[in-house]
């Protein structure tokens, strides 16, 4: 490889890094900014007020034209089953990285 060729091969891995690391810091900002909300849904799904409001969806108490995916069962545990996974690969990207 000649020395053109090295710093055109380095600088493209530069410019991949830099904007890999942009990218993951606004996704991060927006991932870290919900997790007081998933906290909150996590909250809901296990109370009271879940099993009252799903107890009166399966009823037909509740109109037909409401939004109700926070009452499917499946869908609230994969949110937050795909939550707790990604912070789990999150936490074994950052302990492999840091072993360098």
């Amino acid at each position: 490889m000649t020395q053109l060729e090295r710093i055109t091969h380095y600088e493209e891995i530069l410019d991949k890094i830099d904007a890999a690391v942009s990218d993951l810091d606004r996704v991060l900002e927006t991932f870290d900014a919900v997790q007081p909300l998933v906290r909150e849904l996590d909250d809901y799904y296990g109370s009271d007020d879940w099993r009252q409001d799903y107890a009166d969806d399966e009823a037909g108490r509740l109109p037909a034209d409401l939004k109700r995916g926070v009452l499917s069962e499946d869908g609230v545990y994969d949110a937050l089953t795909d939550n707790r996974e990604l912070l789990a690969r999150m936490l074994e990207t950052v302990v492999r990285s840091m072993r360098g």
